[in-house]
């Protein structure tokens, strides 16, 4: 018979909503077929696949590369299902991951060109998305600094779209450590910040995007504490063409990003 809410197995993952519990058991949960997919991909990664009987036969793909990675795979009714979800329309499946920490010295001993330091950013939405963008771009390491959000938490999970499982996540509790161990990686410290003395193309224009580089960005609301974006090499803004006053940090990470990404290439 299909798991219920009330099965031991059914009732541990859900307690992994709690940071408390992620954080005590080194596990969290990745909700949907995309995510489950992205997670499959990276090895000893997936601890057990839930899903409801309808779900695990429409995507008979995932439910059979789990098994064949030795991945117990469950049945769970709707309601227990909806138990481990946490959207309003879940797609039937939901995934036990292991955290995925990697230290920093290992992320720059890989010699990245690329990378995004989160530093503060406490909203998990706007924390995945600008996620999701890195790895878009072709960064290799993306760093959870100081007081930033949960990784794990399952709103940012969802929306890295998986890119959470393609990139180095780092969790590093003093983010000017973050600033001193990438610049003595040979990288670039950029932080970005509407009141930036440099702007974003004119750096681009003179090849300053070219090398390898860390960006630093900071919360939406309260941008990046001074003591980061005096130890930067340069304090650069996105140039505001029309009349916006600003942009939000999602999309502001996309330009500088992507700026790297195309000066790099």
């Amino acid at each position: 018979m299909p798991f219920t809410p009330r099965t031991p197995r059914v009732v541990a993952a859900r307690r992994l909503h709690r940071r408390r519990e992620r954080d005590a058991t080194g596990r969290f949960l990745a909700e949907g077929p995309q995510a489950v997919r992205e997670a499959l991909t990276r090895p000893d990664t997936v601890v057990e696949l839930f899903g409801t009987p309808e779900a695990l036969d429409r995507y008979a793909d995932l439910a059979a590369a789990a098994a064949g990675a030795d991945v117990p795979v469950s049945e769970v009714t709707d309601e227990a299902l909806a138990a481990l979800a946490e959207t309003v329309a879940p797609q039937g499946l939901v995934a036990v991951c292991r955290h995925l920490d990697v230290p920093l010295a290992a992320a720059l001993a890989r010699a990245p060109r690329l990378v995004a330091v989160l530093a503060g950013i406490r909203d998990p939405g706007n924390a995945g998305t600008v996620l999701r963008t890195a790895d878009a771009a072709g960064a290799a390491v993306v760093v959870f600094a100081g007081e930033a959000v949960d990784p794990y938490n399952g709103k940012c999970v969802r929306s890295s779209a998986g890119s959470l499982f393609h990139v180095d996540v780092v969790r590093e509790r003093e983010p000017a450590a973050v600033v001193a161990a990438v610049r003595a990686a040979g990288l670039a410290v950029l932080a970005a910040t509407g009141y930036g003395e440099d702007d974003l193309d004119d750096l681009a224009d003179a090849g300053r995007l070219a090398t390898p580089t860390a960006w630093l960005f900071g919360s939406e609301a309260h941008g990046l504490p001074d003591n980061l974006v005096k130890a930067a090499d340069h304090r650069v803004r996105v140039p505001l063409h029309g009349r916006a006053e600003s942009l939000n940090l999602a999309a502001a990470a996309a330009v500088c990003l992507y700026a790297s990404a195309r000066a790099q290439r």
